[in-house]
């Protein structure tokens, strides 16, 4: 099946893209950039992660519509909270309807491409905080880009029942270069080792008992 997967360059989407470059047939990924703090860094893992592939990747920019969305990764990195990976934590950090936006402009692209999939690297780790990585609203979504596109095309989420050690583990078993990946929502040249995403990151490599090559700032 032809496919073409959602590229961030975090360790989920880099996972998502060699799982998919196993699995199917992987004409294309798509990053975007839509001005967060950690675009930069995140942009060129990606591309890192791509070209290690030999996989193109489109790189669309959606710069013009932070402006008009409310989220801390689009404030600056003083603005991202600090501890544990929780709703009343990090609820400041939700994009509203990302998801929705990137699958509806990653399908469009698909169809044109002449793919049959997308493949999004949403896990259950996500669920609680993010409405648009749960389940009922993926299926909402998969139904209406299936009805809305003559080549009905599928949205493959093989990871909405994974926590982030298990992908950490199939990543490892794939071959992924975890070094060439980046989740810190400060953006900062380290990752933090404060935000809640870079705390939820390295636990994911000590509970999947595979070596984190990140360099963190704290300890």
């Amino acid at each position: 099946m032809k496919c073409i997967v959602l590229l961030s360059g975090g360790v989920d989407s880099s996972t998502a893209l060699s799982w998919a470059y196993k699995e199917h047939e992987l004409i294309a990924a798509i990053s975007f950039d839509y001005g967060s703090n950690h675009a930069e860094r995140e942009l060129a893992c990606a591309r890192f992660q791509a070209s290690a592939l030999g996989v193109p990747l489109h790189t669309i920019d959606l710069r013009s519509l932070a402006p008009h969305l409310s989220s801390s990764l689009l404030s600056g990195a003083a603005a991202i909270p600090t501890g544990d990976y929780d709703e009343s934590n990090m609820r400041s950090t939700v994009v509203p309807f990302r998801n929705g936006i990137f699958l509806a402009i990653a399908a469009g692209v698909a169809e044109s491409a002449g793919a049959h999939s997308l493949v999004i690297a949403a896990h259950s780790g996500d669920h609680a905080i993010y409405p648009d990585c749960r389940e009922p609203f993926m299926a909402a979504m998969a139904e209406a880009i299936r009805l809305g596109s003559y080549a009905q095309l599928q949205i493959l989420r093989p990871f909405i029942g994974m926590n982030k050690a298990q992908i950490v583990s199939l990543g490892a078993h794939l071959g992924v270069d975890f070094a060439h990946t980046y989740s810190c929502y400060c953006g900062g040249e380290k990752h933090c080792g404060s935000c809640a995403t870079c705390r939820e990151r390295r636990a994911a490599f000590v509970s999947a008992g595979v070596p984190d090559p990140t360099i963190y700032s704290a300890s």
